[in-house]
């Protein structure tokens, strides 16, 4: 398996995990959004409904963590405008601080978890693909 092919396989792994992972925390706990708490419009018309953790704030960590496995460069450079897309949607007032911390946090578990799997499959493939002495 190539390296790319491993890192397309810890990509698709690692937006599974995060998906489901983001699901069982939004039914875990209900976090209303900032405008509906401080009654007031917010800048980006949005529905009243639960805001933990952030759907945006996750996809783009969770590309900005894949990537670190690839580029550190351009992990960082992803995890800038991460944190860009979270702070926007912060100051918008739509997300709390919270919500996108969790997101950043769903993202890195995801890949870490990911890639440890892609990881030791490939490597399982890679012994048993070799003669043995």
């Amino acid at each position: 398996m190539s390296k790319y092919r491993k890192l397309i396989y810890a990509a698709i792994l690692t937006f599974a995990l995060a998906f489901v992972l983001s699901n069982i925390a939004r039914a875990l706990y209900f976090n209303p959004r900032p405008f509906v708490v401080g009654g007031f419009e917010p800048l980006i018309p949005h529905a009243p409904d639960n805001g933990f953790p952030s759907d945006h704030a996750l996809l783009f960590s969770a590309i900005a963590s894949v990537a670190m496995f690839l580029d550190k460069r351009l992990s960082i450079l992803l995890w800038i405008l991460a944190a860009a897309v979270g702070f926007y949607r912060v100051y918008a007032g739509i997300h709390h601080v919270i919500d996108i911390l969790a997101s950043f946090g769903i993202s890195i578990l995801s890949a870490y978890v990911a890639y440890a799997i892609i990881h030791k499959l490939w490597n399982k493939n890679r012994s048993t693909d070799s003669p043995s002495l």
